[in-house]
């Protein structure tokens, strides 16, 4: 019995040390090949075309709208000057109509007395963009921000709208990027920036610009019309990397819409006038949909920035006009190149002063007839010889008084 019960022992732990060493055999599979983790994908580059319209701003501030894409960069408008005094600059700048349309600048006045211009307010909030559009409010009433933990209905693209990039940076408020830019990236601004700050920003291809209030530090003091006139600025910061020059941006810029809008811009992306003098009401949530024009090609054309040149050599100066004296032959203009030429006129002065040892007039003899004709006819007009001839008689009439003197 004893034999028996040895045996089953022995070959049960021979299946079991098989057992562990099939067990090992699957835990020591191969690795498998390190994958990295998903890269940002790049924003979709800015679209080629654009709806324009005149917008009628709201008279209070409206409700918030939820975007499901961010605006796209910002156009560039020339204001002109304005029409009359009193007169609001109310654009451009991108607003919501089942997409962003593009409403146009113009100079308007105030619907009623004191009332002020609110610009339109961007918000990157739970991934979609909370949008306000500009409008007028009343004297004294502040602008109010949506306050967070509100539900914000967000809207959907109208039929056959292409939908934009999510918005590309940190929450909070933001305006549009400067012309040139790569859709979706924001540029976070203090509440009640105007977009139009960045007209005249370079292009940015990656986040990290972002603007500040400049309080007391930039500001312009001007005059117009006897009246002084505080230009607040903002200034606009971005590292180097982030712009496409590669630069490192710290300017100031004015933060009225209009003088900002009148800034020079690094890339010229003009915006397309309305096709239509009709102004389109602001979008409302649950409203019927509003016809728009049909859109237009934008034409972007780069402006290449300034780069620090070499020195220019400075070319000498002109010499001086000859006067009226040194025009005549007998003055010859110098010659820098070799040495002062003969004045001609030097030597006939030396050869006319009196003297005993030479006399001007010659002898006559029978030779006195041709000896006339090699004489020069200036020579025979000049009067020297005036002079000369009656220094001798002087010279004669004093011996000659004497001698009467003595006759006597």
């Amino acid at each position: 019995m004893r034999a028996p019960l040895f045996r089953l022992a022995s070959l049960s732990l021979v299946v079991l040390s098989t057992a562990c060493v099939t067990e090992r055999v699957v835990v020591r599979e191969a690795p498998r090949p390190y994958s990295p983790p998903p890269t940002h994908v790049p924003p979709e580059p800015p679209p080629s075309s654009v709806i324009s319209v005149y917008l009628e701003p709201p008279i209070g501030q409206p409700e918030a709208i939820g975007c499901p894409w961010a605006p796209p960069p910002m156009l560039v408008e020339a204001p002109p000057p304005p029409p009359f005094e009193g007169a609001i600059w109310t654009g451009g700048y991108w607003v919501w109509h089942d997409t962003w349309v593009w409403a146009h600048g113009r100079w308007a006045a105030p619907p009623r007395q004191d009332y002020r211009w609110h610009p339109p307010y961007y918000e990157h909030r739970d991934g979609m963009v909370v949008f306000i559009t500009g409008h007028w409010g009343a004297p004294g009433v502040v602008f109010v921000p949506p306050p967070p933990g509100i539900h914000i209905h967000v809207e959907i693209g109208g039929p056959g709208v292409i939908a934009g990039p999510k918005p590309w940076g940190p929450p909070g408020v933001f305006v549009p990027p400067p012309p040139g830019s790569r859709a979706g990236i924001i540029i976070p601004a203090p509440v009640g920036t105007a977009p139009s700050v960045v007209t005249g920003a370079p292009p940015v291809v990656n986040v990290g610009m972002r603007i500040t209030n400049s309080v007391n530090f930039g500001n312009t003091t001007t005059v117009i019309n006897n009246r002084t006139v505080i230009v607040n600025n903002v200034t606009i910061v971005a590292p180097a990397g982030v712009t496409s020059s590669g630069q490192a941006v710290n300017a100031s810029v004015p933060a009225q819409a209009h003088l900002a809008a009148a800034q020079p811009p690094v890339v010229h992306v003009p915006a397309p006038v309305p096709t239509t003098l009709r102004p389109v009401p602001a979008f409302v949530h649950g409203q019927p949909h509003v016809d728009l024009p049909p859109p237009q090609p934008l034409r972007p054309a780069a402006i290449s920035q300034p780069h620090p040149a070499a020195p220019v050599p400075v070319a000498p100066k002109p010499l001086p006009a000859p006067t009226a004296v040194q025009r005549g032959p007998e003055r010859p203009s110098p010659d820098h190149s070799g040495p002062p030429p003969e004045r001609p006129r030097e030597t006939p002065r030396a050869a006319e002063k009196p003297g005993p040892a030479e006399p001007r007039s010659p002898a006559p003899g029978p030779g006195a007839a041709p000896a006339k004709s090699p004489v020069p006819v200036d020579k025979a007009k000049q009067p020297p010889a005036k002079s000369q001839e009656p220094a001798k008689p002087k010279d004669e009439k004093e011996p000659r008084k004497s001698h009467e003197r003595e006759r006597d």
